[in-house]
């Protein structure tokens, strides 16, 4: 199976972005690599981010917000998927990817807009991460080397559209 290089997308690259480069970086083995970033990185990774993720017995090393700017540089690694996960950064203009990736939106709920008790907010991570988790699922469960990219398309948008519960 070939190599796939992909990047998730928010806004701040603090929360869901993170969640998703984690979640894909250790389901997708040696056939995917995930990345992500920002169109205005905060600058910091949430701590209720890296508490979900060592919850779920993933790693945190390495996790970091940055600007989307790095991975359209010369030298960056080449992607085959940009996956914008809130909806602010799916209405910005992008840069221009090299390589000319496969994009879709997976909105997902921000986590941070959640105020309350304790409890409401990591419940808040906990259903951002799981959504990520059943959209990464699927993505992996695809036949991506023996689908042509106009079935691809098809397919990674209804992962992320309003049909799939959230």
């Amino acid at each position: 199976m070939p190599h796939y290089n992909v990047l998730f997308l928010c806004t701040g690259n603090s929360a869901r972005s993170i969640l998703a480069e984690a979640i894909l970086n250790r389901r997708g083995g040696a056939n995917f690599t995930a990345f992500s970033a920002g169109s205005h990185p905060s600058g910091a990774v949430r701590p209720e981010a890296l508490r979900q993720l060592e919850m779920a017995g993933l790693s945190t090393a390495g996790l970091r917000s940055k600007s989307w700017d790095e991975f359209a540089a010369p030298g960056a690694p080449r992607m085959d998927f940009v996956f914008t996960v809130c909806d602010n950064a799916a209405r910005e203009i992008c840069p221009i990817w090299p390589g000319q990736p496969m994009t879709a939106h997976w909105g997902i709920p921000d986590p941070e807009a959640v105020v309350g008790a304790r409890g409401e907010v990591e419940r808040a991570y906990r259903e951002a991460f799981s959504i990520l988790e059943r959209r990464i699922s699927l993505l992996l469960a695809l036949p991506l080397a023996s689908l042509d990219s106009l079935a691809i398309k098809r397919e990674i948008d209804k992962i992320g559209g309003a049909g799939l519960p959230g």
